[in-house]
């Protein structure tokens, strides 16, 4: 992994030739004074690039790269640092009061705006969303996050490698597996150390468990958005029976704890890997058949064409990622880019019938992604899995970059370490790459059809309150 230094005035040039080239952003962030992004080529090589601010600044590249908005107003939020030619560099992190400071500017006869949380109903992280609405139809949406910022990053550093890895973690119960993978495959690049089989056979197996019981509580909670009582509770069922077998499997309901550096922390046997085997098999026949009568249930199905459509190219624009990109007709999965786990060159990502990006499109895709995490899981759990080791494979640098697969799309994370000690870490989560997607989808909608087109997407809010 190449960290190359560009001087400021040769930024935009660089990144711009780069992006011509046929690579794409996966995300930035500050470290010290100086500004890093990370770029992904076609075939999954990736290299991060940083340039040291000039008097507090930097050239922005948001118009190159429409993604990079968040990733710069966050490094202006947190870390002070100004992009020149981001304009109107709008608050993200930070809350300030003026509406003008952080909202698109939206006015006109008959507008009016709709303020929706962060207190909500249900039992969910804090999230605001602004609307601006005519009537009922949405105009544009600014999604307000980050209530509880909880400094997981900055208080990874100082710590050794091992120790940190419980931030990385703790960012996301839901994600607890990716993000941990994540965080100690970065680790591990920076060390120069290479996963055995074993190793990566035992991620693998947990990230595909990860990504079952995700997919069976979000079908069920698109069903919950349309008040399709009998889909929600077929598949919050199934979601429990996929959290029993991992608390059989690993001994936690979330996976936690089943994620080491440098080494294995879950090793099944033969009796174990038998019975999980067994389990996911009877659980396979049962989500195929809720999944039937969701497609037979006329009612719910007329709730979800063309309702929350994101199309192909805001997708690429915005850098969308996951089910909600692949559901836009974007066929990227990292999977298929990830040497360090066990996926082998015969993955294909599944696809929808339709890449039509609407509600329909992604509660689709993930009904056949399940069948594809059963039909991989099947295959991992034929024999014992050990918990496997790295071995040393190139000299240790001082930053190690991963990205792994989430269930809502691809998870970078970015290590700094220096003396044996992390010095920066950096968690940018399928979710924080989806939130302006989400907000996309939303215009031109019925605000009363904007819980639909969230679930649809189902990111997490902790993900970004790190």
């Amino acid at each position: 992994m190449s960290f190359r230094a560009i001087a400021a005035e040769r930024w935009r040039d660089e990144v711009a030739a780069e992006l011509a080239g046929g690579a794409r952003f996966a995300g930035g962030w500050a470290s010290g004074t100086e500004w890093r992004i990370v770029l992904v080529d076609p075939d999954g090589a990736m290299r991060a690039l940083r340039c040291a601010a000039v008097e507090g600044r930097v050239p922005t590249i948001v118009d190159l790269v429409p993604a990079a908005d968040w990733d710069e107003r966050e490094g202006h939020d947190l870390h002070g640092l100004g992009f020149e030619g981001h304009e109107p560099l709008r608050a993200l992190v930070a809350h300030p009061q003026a509406a003008e400071a952080w909202m698109t500017p939206v006015d006109g006869d008959g507008v009016h705006e709709v303020a929706v949380g962060p207190i909500h109903a249900g039992v969910i992280e804090s999230g605001h969303f602004r609307f601006h609405t005519i009537g009922e139809r949405i105009l544009a949406m600014d999604p307000r996050l980050f209530y509880k910022h909880r400094g997981l990053e900055r208080a990874a550093e100082g710590n050794s490698p091992a120790d940190a890895l419980v931030y990385a973690g703790r960012a996301c119960a839901a994600c607890a597996v990716t993000n941990s993978v994540a965080y100690a495959q970065a680790v591990e690049d920076a060390l120069g150390l290479a996963p055995d089989r074993d190793l990566r056979v035992a991620r693998t197996l947990l990230l595909e468990l990860e990504r079952l019981y995700n997919h069976l509580h979000d079908i069920g909670a698109l069903c919950a958005g349309v008040g399709s009582a009998p889909g929600t509770m077929a598949f919050a069922t199934l979601k429990d029976r996929a959290q029993r077998i991992n608390e059989r499997v690993a001994g936690h309901r979330f996976l936690f704890r089943t994620v080491a550096v440098g080494t294995g922390a879950l090793a099944i046997d033969a009796d174990a890997a038998d019975a999980a085997r067994g389990a996911l098999s009877e659980l396979r026949a049962d989500a195929a058949a809720a999944w039937r009568e969701l497609e037979f249930a006329g009612s719910l199905q007329a709730r979800l064409n063309g309702v929350g459509v994101l199309d192909t190219t805001t997708a690429l624009r915005l850098g969308a990622t996951g089910p909600a990109a692949r559901a836009a007709g974007v066929p990227r999965d990292t999977r298929t880019e990830s040497p360090r786990l066990w996926y082998g060159d015969s993955f294909t990502p599944a696809a929808p019938r339709a890449p039509t990006g609407d509600v329909a499109a992604r509660l689709q895709l993930r009904a056949a992604e399940l069948e594809a995490s059963l039909e991989l899981l099947d295959g991992l759990l034929i024999r014992p899995t050990p918990a496997g080791t790295t071995t040393t494979a190139a000299p240790p640098q001082p930053l190690g970059i991963a990205r792994v697969e989430s269930p809502r799309g691809a998870t970078l994370a970015a290590v700094e370490l220096a003396r044996g000690r992390v010095t920066r870490l950096h968690l940018r989560t399928g979710s924080y790459a989806n939130w302006p997607a989400l907000a996309h989808a939303a215009r031109g909608n019925l605000l009363p059809d904007f819980p639909l087109i969230n679930k649809s997407f189902e990111l997490c809010y902790a993900c970004v309150d790190r």
